[in-house]
């Protein structure tokens, strides 16, 4: 992280395999993104956000394609998804207590009651961020059928929520 907050990339040593033009490890808000293995068609760094009292690390991954660093723009994007990212939870969960009650879902009785309690069944959210601009929170954890076995994805467009989809075996 440069002195002014920024996010930077850092230089590093490239497992075997992986191109060398691209960053082993990228910096966001604090947060080391490091280089995963991925198709030759894309980059992809995976890393998690620092961990409250009692709580799971919080994945975080960011996916460029076709693969290249991740451009300034795209760092500016994450960075300000990874300070706010405790918001957005609250707005992914408020949209899907909203949505989840639509006909399609076809939530059962007693999995539409859930959706009426303070806390809803929805856990360990993850971060996805792509250099064109878009990003996902996907709930790795949930009682509702419609997440087994992959969870909830809730995709946004800047800081809303536009999309709910349970994430099966089919997709």
């Amino acid at each position: 992280m440069t002195d002014n907050g920024a996010p930077t990339r850092s230089a590093g040593a490239e497992e075997p395999g992986v191109d060398a033009k691209l960053p082993a490890t990228v910096r966001i808000a604090g947060v080391v993104l490091g280089r995963t293995e991925s198709p030759p068609s894309l980059a992809c760094w995976t890393g998690y956000l620092p961990e409250q009292t009692g709580a799971v690390g919080i994945a975080m991954s960011l996916v460029i394609e076709p693969a290249a660093p991740p451009e300034e723009a795209t760092l500016q994007f994450a960075h300000d998804i990874v300070t706010h990212f405790d918001v957005l939870v609250d707005h992914a969960l408020e949209y899907c207590r909203t949505r989840l009650r639509e006909a399609h879902f076809e939530l059962t009785t007693e999995e539409l009651s859930w959706l009426d309690r303070p806390e809803l069944p929805l856990a360990v959210p993850e971060a996805t961020v792509w250099a064109d601009g878009t990003w996902a929170i996907r709930f790795t954890e949930s009682r509702l059928r419609l997440a087994d076995p992959y969870g909830i994805l809730v995709t946004f467009d800047g800081r809303q929520p536009v999309d709910v989809e349970g994430l099966d075996d089919e997709q």
